[in-house]
This record gives structure tokens, C-alpha cells and sequence, in this order.
């Protein structure tokens, strides 16, 4: 190539990328990125449950420097990897849906320091390199290796904004609560990644009250809101609470199980609900008082601290399709 604007030109004829410029993946640049993973580039890091498609240390490189990423990120991309190829994460399921989803990725423990990864302001969006780029690197291999190209494998409807990148990091530092890791069982010190299948996030506003209650009342609104005009299976759905709202969740002695228990108890509907919400059609093939809840047990809600300083905001995170896919903890 004669320069770096013709080779991203090739890329995008030839459909290598997620629509945005890439980083050329040079034999240096993939050598040294595949170095950064502690692996031989003919490793295998993890395989596709569905159609057997072997993920090597070195197409993990290539993807991660296309992405933007630096060598450093490599450990979590391949952790990240790892966690989407378990098959309870359902990756071919969710990949070629017509539902459309994106792998919510949440990033625990010293590595977020490390990387410099962004858990205050804008989290959820731009402004950093490493959750930006940690993210895309997976999305560009799930399109190069996996084959998961829209309008082929990938048959989603609509998608949403989060199959760019949609990484964020915890706030354990400004957090008395557990962080999502070490509930989901990570000994502490260690760092890792959880994913999960998720539709796109639900923004929800609550600055008019001290009570936790009704602070989760409104997310619950949002989730029974998701259930009734998506999907009323229940599943992991995850709730970011900023820092706002978490410190007066905090100051009333709520832990996150607390939370959990309250969600668990309060996010459900009946079948019959679907008639005020144009679903008519469907809501009466069945018992219409039937209860669902959202999550199978508390224990389905999957709560991250994360967010800027100020502002009574959270964002509900709703899975793909119930319990065809569950989130996934790796170590990194």
C-alpha cells in the first residue's frame, strides 16, 4: 500500500471493517501485539460452539490493532474472547439474530487502572481509547472471523450504536459495594471481564428523591417497560447506577443485594399486559394472568457502578432474548 489512506480504502471495499478507519494490522504491529498476549500466534484462544471457527492468539492481534488498540489491551481482548465463546453466552445465537445485539462488556480489577479505562464521565460512551478500542477489537473479529457480517451471518433488524464498541469499567474506587466481579465469584486482586448479550441501554432520570425505593422503581418502570414492548423473557439484565444516585443508595444501608431482591420483586408483568401495548394479538394465546418477572432469581441482575459525579441518572442494560444467552466472568 502506498500510504495509510489506500489501505483503508482496501479494507472498506473489501467489508474488514465496522464501517470506521482502521489501523493497518502490519506483520510488525500483529507480532508485537501477539507478543503483548503471553501466546504463539497458532494458539488457540477460543472456539466458536456452533460452527467450530478457531479463534488463534494471532487474529485476536489482528483484530486488536485494526481497532486502535495498544499491545496492553491485548490480555483483556483475549479474556473477552474467551468469555464469548462459553456457550452459555450463546454467541452464534446472538450474533445472527434478527433482534439485533451487542456484547456489553464490563471491566473489573487493577487492569482498568492499568489501561487507563474510563468509569466516571461520558462511561457508557466516547472519550476513552481503551473502551473504545477494546470493544471495537472484538466486534471487528466477530465480522472478519466469525463471518458476522450484516445482511449475512448478522441478520439484525436495527442493531443498535453498541455493536461500535460498548465497554465500560467499574468504579470500585468510588464504591463500598463489591464490584461485579467479585460477585460473580473473581478472587480479589485479579482482574477480569464480564460480557453479556445486550440489547441497547435505556437511559432513566430520578433526582427528586432520597428513598431507594423509588429510585428503583423507575429503573424497574424502564425494565417491565422493555419487557412489554420487546421481550418478556426473563434473563441478566444489568443496572449502571452513577454516582449520584449510588451514594444515596449507599447513605439508606443498601447493599447490592438489596437492590437485587428489590428489582427481583417489583420487575414483572402479566401476560395480559401486552393489550396496552398494541400486543393484543399475542396476549391472549395463553394464561393472560400469568406473572413473569424479569430475572429468574436476584441473582439474574447484574448491578455496575459506574458514571459521572452528578446528575440522577442510571441505564437499564436489557439482555438479548431472555435466558438463550447469560452473561459471562473471565479472568483476565
Amino acid at each position: 500500500m502506498a500510504d495509510l489512506h489506500e489501505a483503508n480504502e482496501m479494507f472498506q471495499r473489501n467489508g474488514w471493517t465496522d464501517g470506521l478507519p482502521i489501523v493497518p494490522p502490519t506483520e510488525d504491529l500483529v507480532r508485537r501485539f501477539v507478543d503483548a498476549g503471553g501466546l504463539g500466534p497458532a494458539d488457540v484462544v477460543g472456539v466458536e460452539p456452533v460452527r467450530r471457527r478457531r479463534i488463534t492468539a494471532e487474529k485476536v492481534a489482528i483484530a486488536a490493532v485494526m481497532a486502535g488498540c495498544l499491545p496492553g489491551y491485548v490480555p483483556v481482548v483475549m479474556a473477552l474472547v474467551r468469555a464469548v465463546c462459553e456457550p452459555a453466552y450463546g454467541l452464534h445465537g446472538c450474533t445472527a439474530s434478527t433482534g439485533g445485539s451487542a456484547p456489553f462488556v464490563v471491566v473489573n480489577g487493577p487492569i482498568r487502572r492499568a489501561l487507563d479505562m474510563n468509569a466516571t464521565h461520558n462511561a457508557l460512551a466516547n472519550g476513552s481509547r481503551a473502551n473504545a478500542t477494546i470493544g471495537r477489537a472484538l466486534r471487528l473479529l466477530i465480522i472478519n472471523v466469525l463471518g458476522g457480517i450484516p445482511g449475512r451471518l448478522d441478520r439484525s433488524t436495527l442493531g443498535h450504536p453498541g455493536k461500535f464498541t460498548f465497554c465500560v469499567a467499574e468504579d470500585e474506587e468510588d464504591s463500598p459495594w463489591p464490584s461485579l466481579a467479585a460477585e460473580r465469584g473473581v478472587p480479589a486482586g485479579a482482574s477480569a471481564v464480564t460480557v453479556l448479550a445486550a440489547e441497547s441501554p435505556h437511559q432513566i432520570m430520578n433526582e427528586w428523591t432520597a428513598d431507594p425505593r423509588e429510585i428503583l422503581d423507575t429503573y424497574a418502570a424502564a425494565i417491565r417497560a422493555n419487557m412489554l414492548t420487546y421481550s418478556i423473557w426473563a434473563g441478566h439484565y444489568a443496572l449502571v447506577i452513577a454516582k449520584q444516585q449510588r451514594d444515596i443508595i449507599v447513605a439508606a444501608g443498601w447493599s447490592k443485594a438489596d437492590i437485587r431482591g428489590y428489582v427481583f420483586e417489583n420487575a414483572r408483568v402479566r401476560r395480559g399486559d401486552w393489550r396496552t401495548v398494541g400486543k393484543s394479538a399475542v396476549a391472549g394465546r395463553k394464561d393472560e394472568g400469568r406473572v413473569y418477572t424479569a430475572l429468574r432469581s436476584p441473582d439474574d441482575l447484574l448491578v455496575v457502578a459506574a458514571g459521572g459525579p452528578a446528575g440522577g441518572f442510571g441505564v437499564v442494560v436489557p439482555p438479548w432474548y431472555g435466558a438463550k444467552s447469560l452473561a459471562v466472568t473471565t479472568i483476565i
